[in-house]
């Protein structure tokens, strides 16, 4: 059967963005924490994936900051907006893989807020490639949750066995596994070793190789 719908996670599978994550995330805490060093690039990296709100929950505990985190929240997305686009980029092969897929309609879900999602796309010369790009705020339930992903499958026309996700970390395929759909995981994003753990169907090391496996 022919995959008609491939959905793709965005940090970590399509644009790689975890040192503007960082500064950030370190922008906000040094207004709550002043005077701390900050989080090294590492260990933000590993808070990404489960949206905002978790993302600073984990880094004022690690931190060591006690601060409510719906005050960092704001701070945070005020740091962030304005330096979107200062480090991030499309993985390699990334731009190649989008043009192999043309005929295929794509989309992007993401825990990211949506409307940083779209301007990040736009801002790398990508988003018209996409029939939707959708985050956390745009759909009933963040990842793993499947809602998201079920309203992709309706709105666009696929039945699930047309359908494919493809993302780096175990909420990728735990979200493909709720709904029902095939999952490609990627290796050269935010969790390789997590992602394996969280058995995909398909484990590629480059985009330019998901063509051939649809």
């Amino acid at each position: 059967m022919t995959v008609r719908l491939v959905v793709f996670d965005l940090d970590g599978t399509l644009i790689d963005s975890a040192r503007d994550l960082a500064a950030a995330t370190n922008a906000a805490l040094a207004r709550f924490g002043p005077g701390r060093p900050p989080l090294p690039e590492a260990v933000v990296r590993s808070f990404v994936g489960e949206g905002a709100r978790l993302l600073l929950e984990r880094s004022l505990a690690h931190a060591g900051i006690d601060a409510p985190v719906e005050d960092v929240l704001p701070v945070f997305r005020e740091c962030y907006r304005e330096h979107l686009l200062d480090s991030t980029v499309l993985y390699p092969g990334v731009a190649e893989a989008l043009e192999a897929l043309s005929d295929r309609t794509l989309a992007v879900l993401t825990n990211k807020p949506g409307d940083f999602s779209r301007a990040i796309l736009e801002g790398l010369g990508v988003a018209t490639r996409f029939a939707r790009v959708w985050g956390a705020d745009d759909v009933p339930a963040r990842k793993p949750d499947p809602a998201g992903l079920l309203r992709l499958r309706r709105e666009l026309g696929a039945r699930p066995v047309e359908t494919r996700v493809v993302g780096d970390s175990p909420i990728d395929v735990a979200t493909a596994r709720a709904a029902g759909v095939g999952v490609v995981g990627v290796t050269y994003g935010l969790d390789p070793e997590g992602v394996r753990a969280a058995g995909p169907d398909r484990l590629i090391d480059d985009l330019r190789e998901l063509k051939a496996l649809l």
